[in-house]
Parts: structure tokens; sequence; C-alpha cells
């Protein structure tokens, strides 16, 4: 699969969690940022632009390699 097929899914499990792009080169910066509410999913995938994503509060995050949740 190639970066821009590959996907993963973010749910909130509390209100305000916080994802934030991160872009791709050299210099890495924010790019984006979503926030989502207990219970809201987010389906989201690399880029070109995006080559990490920060999660900052309780989720579960979903990809091809397995299931995570956020720790307290």
């Amino acid at each position: 699969m190639s970066r821009e097929q590959d996907f993963f899914v973010i749910k909130a499990e509390e209100d305000g969690v916080n994802v934030i792009g991160l872009t791709r080169g050299s210099d890495t910066r924010f790019h984006h940022s979503e926030k989502l509410d207990r219970g809201e999913i987010m389906i989201a995938q690399f880029t070109e632009h995006t080559s990490a994503v920060k999660v900052r509060g309780k989720a579960v995050v979903q990809t091809s390699h397995g299931e995570m949740k956020t720790e307290d």
C-alpha cells in the first residue's frame, strides 16, 4: 500500500481530543488541527504534505498495524 492509500481512524473517547497534522520535510511544522468530541471519529491518511499525526486526549487509533489507545 502506498502512503497516499494508507488511512487510519481516530475515535474520541472524551470531548476535546486534538488531532494535529505535521508537515513532511526537513522543517517539521504543524499544518492542520481538528478537535473531536466524545464518540466522533476522524478518518485520515498520510499524504505528500503530512508525515505525522499527533493525538492529544483520550482516543482509540486504528491503523493497518493494529489498534492503540492513548494513555492518561
